[in-house]
């Protein structure tokens, strides 16, 4: 489903993954160090490609390698299964990076050396907070773009932006992603994180970011590939023949009421790259084909869904409860604005887990906020929300929480 450089004589199965974010400020250049460390373009998306812009998440999957020299993805002994996510850094489009978010084990975050932070750098900085991501590598990237001086500036200036953060202890590796310098050395660092505990055990969820049909056009009848969900395994064990529902599925309309149909299938096949398994755990990225006929799940229609074994996956809801702070500043913007606290009869954007959903606030009490939700969501106790304010007609982040 996705190309890789996996060979067949590599069990993926027996490798540690991860899942790895591409995060930071539009233009700095992470699509291009996608490309130097996978070998893949990411953005194959139609607009995408026009505007030269993330708008959608991007996949691309590789192994690492190790020789007597270095690491790489070419040759040596196997040693991590890497699964790249390139989210969108454009400021209109923080819906779709915190939905990428909620996928990633580690994230990269690319500053621009001819460029610096910027207002971006500083919104996804804060994201990867309120998604608890801990795993931090920052790519100083354009390096051949500057002198060494205005490189050591940027250094240091990239330094005393993360003091105080959670990527405060995060390595900082000057990079070329144009001339493919220090590539190898994102290997390195990406091959020593420990990696995050896993469940394996317990009723399987799947998590849908992507939601499509793999058919080429004139592809014949009897040679046709069911709808495909692309997404991760949050935990338990799904394998080839498992009957599944998605919820909250399928948007139904009859005439001015909207509701919600859960779709049920079967997988057809797993893939974890372009490398066929017939059982899935937990971590990196998966593709689900199933037996649905591709209309259901063309144009991500899909996406934001939870799948899982057919009635294990809990009830939709179109109510919230979320013990929740907000930030002291918005950050994205030019200059220091305030964040007002949460206010009864407001309108919020919540992000559970790939899912994003407008939230009217009901009530605010000792931390603890009561949302009606415009579109349902399948919620876990604990799991994290991310909650962003329209301003000035754009949405920021302004602050996080975990369901009640």
């Amino acid at each position: 489903m996705v190309k890789d450089n996996v060979g067949d004589n590599v069990d993926v199965s027996k490798l540690p993954v991860l899942n790895v974010g591409m995060v930071g400020h539009i233009d700095h250049g992470k699509t291009t160090l996608l490309q130097a460390l996978s070998g893949k373009f990411a953005d194959q998306h139609s607009e995408e490609l026009k505007r030269g812009i993330t708008i959608k998440l991007g996949y691309a999957d590789v192994i690492i390698r190790k020789n007597k020299n270095d690491y790489n993805i070419e040759d040596g002994e196997p040693v991590r299964y890497i699964t790249f996510i390139d989210v969108p850094g454009h400021e209109m489009l923080m819906a779709t990076m915190l939905s990428g978010s909620a996928m990633i084990d580690v994230a990269i975050l690319v500053v621009a050396s001819n460029e610096g932070i910027k207002s971006q750098t500083r919104e996804h900085l804060i994201a990867l907070e309120a998604k608890k991501i801990k795993n931090i590598i920052i790519v100083q990237n354009k390096i051949d773009l500057v002198s060494k001086e205005e490189a050591v500036k940027k250094y240091k200036e990239i330094k005393t932006f993360i003091k105080g953060t959670v990527a405060e202890n995060a390595v900082i590796i000057p990079v070329s992603a144009l001339q493919k310098i220090n590539i190898n050395k994102i290997y390195e660092c990406l091959a020593d994180i420990k990696i995050p505990d896993r469940t394996n055990s317990g009723d399987p969820f799947f998590i849908v970011a992507r939601s499509f049909d793999v058919n080429r056009p004139g592809t014949k009848i009897n040679e046709l590939n069911g709808g495909v969900l692309g997404g991760a395994l949050k935990q338990g064990t799904l394998k080839i023949g498992d009957e599944i529902e998605i919820k909250p599925g399928m948007v139904i309309k009859e005439k001015d009421r909207v509701k919600y149909e859960t779709v049920k299938t079967k997988i057809i096949s797993l893939y974890r790259g372009s490398h066929a398994i017939s059982e899935a755990i937990p971590g990196g990225s998966l593709s689900i084909e199933t037996s649905l006929d591709m209309f259901f799940t063309k144009s991500d229609k899909l996406s934001g869904c939870v799948a899982g074994l057919a009635g294990k996956v809990p009830e939709i809801s179109y109510s919230l409860k979320v013990k929740a702070t907000h930030f002291k500043e918005v950050f994205g913007l030019e200059g220091h604005v305030g964040v007002e606290d949460f206010r009864p009869g407001e309108t919020l954007m919540l992000s559970v887990n790939t899912s994003v959903t407008i939230g009217k606030v009901i009530r605010v009490k000792d931390g603890v906020i009561e949302f009606q939700l415009n579109i349902p969501v399948v919620p876990f106790s604990g799991d994290n929300v991310g909650i962003a304010r329209n301003i000035n007609g754009h949405w920021r982040l302004v602050g996080f929480g975990e369901i009640a």
